[in-house]
């Protein structure tokens, strides 16, 4: 006899197999890249990793102009569906009192900022390990205000799921980090100087608060009327043939991952593109649900809140980065101009498919997960 719980196994270990499989062709493709031309592999697997020493190429307005038009033809029209949107009651009031532990998530950002940016030589010690508890009170605040709003929230309500994307959300920001070392991207400094053991730790715990963040931001904008009215009946979008526009998809980004070792100033977009064009186009050539399923219906309130809550996720990592004594810095070819905190303006544009890999993996464990437990 079949348990009741057979089948939500079932499902996360297909989702598993999903993940691994593009995992797998992530770490291996840009490095069979690098390879194919002859490049030296040790740089790209040594750890502590070193920042990339790559040659990039400078500002082309060509090339600005170009993106500039892509990134605004596939952004405008969602924004314009939000902001022209009009509800016909008034505005939602909240369910219940902002919880205590809300403001304790509010107390504890602002003496994190504070420490992030003053140069109090006393606090110097601590300015290095700032990044972690500034996410933890934005996650505590985000959950806050979503509780406040609904009466539930990620934290709460599925507690087990958020907690695990702790753990994967630090491997899944790795991944990222790996890539970088082929287009070299971005770089930390000044931060100290750590051996391994240490770098891995003091790394790994602020990356594990991005997918936290992120789908505790998306839940918060999903919990606005404005925004479930505007993308819950939309334009559908399906295409005539979905099994071989998947299979498009997966050679695209297969072949994108591909490029990035071997030409990474001209792929280095893909680094962003091709991960959750790997992972939809997996899931859709298995006819499985996925980030994009409900665009096809007309039902555009995943994609379009992941997108938004990345970014503005984003801009508060730009912001807390931009004083921080430890930060990063960018490098990016082509369009290397107008900085908004560290970041070129065009970079902003990197978090909007950022939040449907976001969304591909935390989805994974928040719906599957969640059944099979």
């Amino acid at each position: 006899m079949r348990h009741p719980g057979d089948e939500g196994v079932s499902e996360i270990k297909r989702s598993l197999l999903r993940i691994c499989s593009a995992a797998a062709l992530v770490l291996l493709l840009p490095l069979v890249g690098a390879a194919t031309i002859g490049k030296p592999l040790a740089a790209y697997l040594q750890f502590p990793p070193k920042t990339p020493d790559v040659p990039h190429a400078p500002f082309s307005l060509p090339v600005f102009l170009g993106l500039a038009f892509l990134i605004l033809a596939a952004t405008v029209p969602l924004l314009l569906r939000l902001v022209s949107f009009r509800r016909g009651d008034g505005p939602r009031k909240p369910v219940m009192p902002f919880p205590w532990w809300g403001w304790t998530g509010a107390a504890l950002a602002a003496a994190s900022w504070i420490l992030a940016w003053s140069r109090i030589p006393w606090m110097a010690g601590f300015q290095a390990h700032t990044f972690t508890p500034l996410w933890i009170a934005f996650i505590l605040l985000v959950n806050a205000l979503t509780m406040r709003r609904t009466g539930r929230c990620l934290m709460l309500s599925r507690t087990r799921p958020f907690l695990l994307l702790f753990p994967v959300s630090a491997g899944f920001w790795w991944s990222f980090e790996y890539l970088n070392r082929f287009v070299g991207n971005w770089r930390y400094v000044g931060g100290v100087e750590f051996g391994a053991l240490e770098y891995f730790l003091f790394a790994t715990l602020p990356f594990s608060t991005v997918l936290p963040a992120v789908l505790s931001t998306r839940e918060l904008l999903s919990s606005c009327p404005r925004f479930d009215g505007a993308f819950r009946q939309w334009r559908p979008l399906s295409p005539p043939g979905p099994g071989a526009v998947g299979f498009a998809a997966l050679l695209l980004s297969c072949a994108g991952l591909f490029a990035v070792g071997i030409v990474p100033d001209v792929a280095f977009p893909l680094v962003w593109v091709a991960p959750p064009m790997l992972l939809i186009s997996l899931a859709a050539l298995r006819g499985e649900p996925h980030t994009l399923s409900g665009i096809a219906s007309g039902d555009w309130r995943t994609a379009a809140s992941s997108v938004l809550a990345a970014l503005l996720c984003g801009i508060f990592w730009e912001t807390w980065n931009f004083g921080s004594y430890a930060k990063w810095v960018y490098d990016i070819p082509y369009v290397d101009v107008l900085h908004v905190f560290e970041m070129p303006l065009l970079g902003y544009a990197g978090y909007l498919p950022f939040g449907l890999t976001c969304a591909a993996i935390g989805d994974l464990l928040l719906d599957d997960v969640g059944r099979g437990h």
